[in-house]
């Protein structure tokens, strides 16, 4: 029958609303594209596009969506054959000061804003889960990044890897998902962007398709 591909894989993507000082954050546009973008264009073999989020800019006003779509995303796993099917949560935030996408290796137990977020929490130095330990404690995803990294740029965009992803609500987010993603063996992966200004809208939109293409075609 020929030898079988990598194993079919579930992609649910997140974006943020508006936040102080990006009145139109770019990553709520994608995601509320995303899905007619991928029917359009074609979605690559083996993958399945699923829930796309739209987080609130705010540490905990993000978590209930995030723990409830997160949860939904385990529980559909678990109906699948074993090893059949794979779950990568892609996070997606804008870096308003960039001029490339940001592939992020990690995320740190700590919240320091920089600005009180979309409902006025302005934590200072705390720890994300304090029953994690200290705010030095990382966690990293387990998929490739800068395999992913080098993939894309191959495909002509200005894109990077980073070790930071800031101490505001993106880290904060990618710090829990990493932790569940660890704790039910899922994959995640946060991705910075620029402004629309910086880098337009179809060429964002292309990017993300190619991200996801390059994610289902692996055997990450």
């Amino acid at each position: 029958m020929g030898s079988e591909g990598p194993p079919s894989v579930t992609i649910h993507v997140t974006g943020f609303k508006k936040f102080h000082g990006v009145s139109d954050n770019p990553t709520e546009t994608i995601v509320n594209n995303l899905k007619k973008y991928m029917e359009k264009n074609g979605l690559p073999e083996g993958l399945t596009l699923g829930s796309c989020s739209i987080l609130e800019t705010a540490g905990q006003g993000a978590l209930d969506l995030l723990r409830k779509t997160l949860k939904s995303a385990v529980e559909g796993k678990g109906s699948e054959p074993t090893n059949s099917r794979r779950i990568i949560w892609l996070h997606l935030g804008v870096n308003s000061g960039a001029s490339r996408f940001a592939i992020e290796h990690q995320a740190f137990n700590e919240a320091t804003f920089r600005c009180p977020d979309e409902m006025g929490w302005k934590p200072q130095k705390v720890p994300i889960v304090p029953e994690d330990g200290e705010i030095s404690r990382m966690r990293q995803t387990s998929l490739p990044v800068e395999e992913i990294t080098k993939t894309l740029a191959k495909k002509g965009y200005e894109v990077m890897t980073s070790d930071d992803a800031g101490r505001f609500v993106c880290n904060y987010v990618y710090y829990h998902s990493l932790r569940h993603a660890e704790e039910n063996g899922i994959k995640s992966l946060f991705v910075h962007v620029p402004l629309f200004l910086t880098i337009d809208e179809e060429t964002q939109m292309q990017f993300i398709a190619s991200l996801l293409e390059v994610l289902a075609s692996s055997s990450y």
